[in-house]
């Protein structure tokens, strides 16, 4: 999600989010699921559609993938723009965000902050576009989780390889639990509730290593 989690100190610097989230391969046709009973949720929004369009960049050696860092350029959605997606710590991962910016060249706060780990040319990666259906389940505090559907679209740009597939993504809100035992009883009531609805634990920990075949 964005803006719940935004800690921009101003319009100058870039957004930084720490998104706790837990992925999920579905078929295409497994029916969404039913989130009756999930604690603290007393609605489901209407799904809004979101069409995607990322492109991902790294080394020629691929410096940024061994660090377990991921740089993109998205059109699309509430959150486009530039965005570096940090190593992930347990269900969390920080991501750092620009606005697009008036062409497709990196902008030099990416560029910086980047050079924590490469300041290497950056090559062409991977495209991944997506047809995502969000929905927000709310409860009395304010959004608890944002709950994803999407229909993946992903070329290998180093191989020309195209693959696809559709997966889920949970993403905890502002209203979330923040206590572990809270964290831990929501977790326990989705994977319930996507395992009834036929979902299965993600074989892959993000669209990007699926893309490039990992």
């Amino acid at each position: 999600m964005t803006d719940p989690h935004d800690t921009a100190a101003s319009s100058d610097e870039p957004s930084r989010v720490v998104e706790v989230e837990r992925k999920y391969d579905v078929d295409s046709d497994t029916p969404l699921p039913d989130w009756v009973g999930l604690p603290g949720v007393d609605a489901v929004s209407a799904g809004e559609v979101r069409e995607l369009d990322a492109r991902y960049l790294d080394t020629a050696d691929a410096e940024l993938s061994r660090s377990g860092v991921a740089l993109r350029r998205r059109t699309g959605g509430p959150d486009a723009g530039w965005h570096i997606k940090g190593p992930r710590e347990g269900d969390g991962r920080l991501e750092i965000g620009w606005p697009l910016g008036d062409d497709e060249g990196v902008p030099s706060g990416v560029a910086e902050t980047l050079s924590r780990w490469t300041t290497g040319e950056l090559l062409p990666l991977a495209r991944i576009e997506n047809s995502r259906t969000a929905f927000h389940l709310t409860g009395p505090g304010g959004v608890i989780a944002e709950f994803v559907d999407d229909h993946v679209r992903a070329t290998d740009l180093r191989a020309d390889v195209v693959r696809e597939w559709r997966e889920w993504e949970f993403e905890l809100g502002p209203a979330a639990p923040v206590d572990e035992a809270g964290r831990s009883a929501l977790f326990a009531a989705v994977e319930r509730a996507v395992s009834a609805a036929g979902g299965r634990e993600s074989a892959s920990g993000s669209k990007l290593a699926r893309a490039l075949g990992f």
